[in-house]
């Protein structure tokens, strides 16, 4: 069994109930990015011993947030030292669009895990894109980077579609199995 954990800025409740499937489906560990970019003392020691670490935060204007930003960048002291190099790593992100710029956020996601010297898991699911498919089918909004959300903006988090939901809890499955194989 390997050690997951899941570090997430939530600027208004949806990333932090995707995060909680996620965390769910890798019986990941939960670390909140706080409203100043910042993670208590002890979950750097959280992260430090994890075998994986999936990284979420929302998409704001075609990126992800300055919290977010704050946090990746207080990851150099452990870049330096190369202390997660080789950890598996994998991502998400939401926004109220269907697409939404999503696709940068990843990358984003993937480079810092990359500058880490990490492993990425990719979504590995087929997307449910036939005529027939809907908001509750499984990969409905196409992902294979990481995981892709829609939160629509005049609902709360309760309004996240359930499929996206589903395919958050299967991603982090998936993490948390790829891991495992390294451990």
């Amino acid at each position: 069994m390997s050690k997951t954990a899941v570090v997430y800025f939530s600027g208004y409740g949806h990333t932090k109930r995707v995060a909680e499937f996620v965390a769910e489906g890798a019986q990941a560990e939960l670390i909140a990015i706080d409203e100043n970019g910042d993670i208590a003392e002890s979950a750097w020691d959280t992260l430090n011993s994890a075998d994986a670490i999936i990284f979420g935060a929302p998409t704001y204007m075609g990126s992800y947030p300055w919290q977010f930003k704050k946090f990746a960048d207080a990851t150099s002291k452990v870049w330096f030292t190369r202390g997660w190099q080789d950890k598996v790593f994998g991502g998400f992100t939401n926004s109220a669009s269907l697409n939404g710029d999503k696709q940068v956020t990843l990358i984003a996601l993937q480079t810092l895990a990359s500058q880490h010297g990490g492993i990425w898991v990719s979504l590995g699911l087929a997307p449910s894109n036939t005529l027939v498919a809907s908001r509750e089918d499984v990969n409905n909004l196409g992902g294979s980077v990481g995981l892709l959300v829609q939160s629509p903006s005049d609902a709360g988090a309760e309004a996240i579609p359930s499929g996206d939901l589903e395919t958050a809890r299967q991603y982090g499955e998936r993490v948390a199995a790829v891991a495992a194989r390294f451990a």
